[in-house]
């Protein structure tokens, strides 16, 4: 029971934190809105902890996969909407598992957000990027898809999950009345963006998501780091 009221209050907050901002703060502060909304991202993160404790090489392995994730969306800055961050962000929670996959979207697009600017964008991205890797979490397991599949699950993550979320800023941005024709609007002028992002996304996937997957099995079979069983009809044909 504790658990869940936990999750529920993890999904509540962030949208009523937003909100109040939006529509009753005098001024907005969207640094305060963040750094919240981190804290808040770690309370699944510390709920799996309630089970396991983590190690000192197990948070640096989380901070190496989140390092990596802001340096590749940086690498990329003059290409719009091209980043491989939510395929290392995916990779991650697949190897990691949902709640390592959520505290490392969450903290890359905080941190990334540094160098790219922040806004009422960044609770979004960071509840976005979050939620792409504890769902990648939840639909991978390391081992049991190959590269295309994997491809394919992650144009859906960063299409239609990041999209649909981050998209919600502008509509609080943009929109003053609210009406559904508005809102739709809004959505089908982010669409394309999206695609591209989606797209992208899947394309990284299939060139350096295995790779990335492979060292870091390597380092969780070697220290003993958040791994995750995959069964061994499932290895022989994994990245076929």
């Amino acid at each position: 029971m504790k658990r869940v009221l936990l999750t529920l209050l993890f999904l509540v907050l962030p949208v009523l934190l937003v909100v109040w901002q939006v529509c009753f703060a005098d001024t907005t502060s969207w640094y305060l809105v963040a750094a919240v909304l981190l804290l808040l991202s770690a309370l699944p993160f510390f709920l799996h902890l309630e089970r396991k404790p983590i190690s000192a090489r197990e948070m640096a392995l989380l901070s190496v996969l989140t390092a990596l994730a802001v340096v590749s969306r940086a690498v990329f800055y003059l290409i719009p909407q091209v980043k491989p961050i939510a395929a290392v962000v995916i990779v991650a929670g697949m190897c990691l598992g949902p709640f390592s996959g959520y505290m490392v979207g969450a903290l890359s697009a905080f941190l990334s957000n540094f160098l790219f600017g922040q806004g009422i964008w960044t609770p979004f991205q960071m509840v976005a990027l979050g939620l792409v890797g504890l769902l990648a979490g939840m639909l991978l397991r390391p081992g049991r898809v190959n590269r295309w599949v994997l491809a394919l699950v992650g144009f859906f993550l960063a299409t239609v999950v990041y999209g649909l979320v981050v998209d919600l800023s502008t509509v609080l941005m943009t929109v003053t009345d609210f009406t559904w024709p508005a809102v739709l609007a809004v959505y089908a002028s982010g669409a394309p963006f999206d695609l591209v992002f989606g797209g992208s996304t899947a394309v990284f996937l299939v060139l350096f998501g295995t790779p990335l997957e492979q060292k870091i099995n390597r380092l969780q079979r070697k220290y003993g780091l958040l791994e995750r069983k995959a069964t061994a009809g499932d290895k022989e044909n994994c990245h076929e």
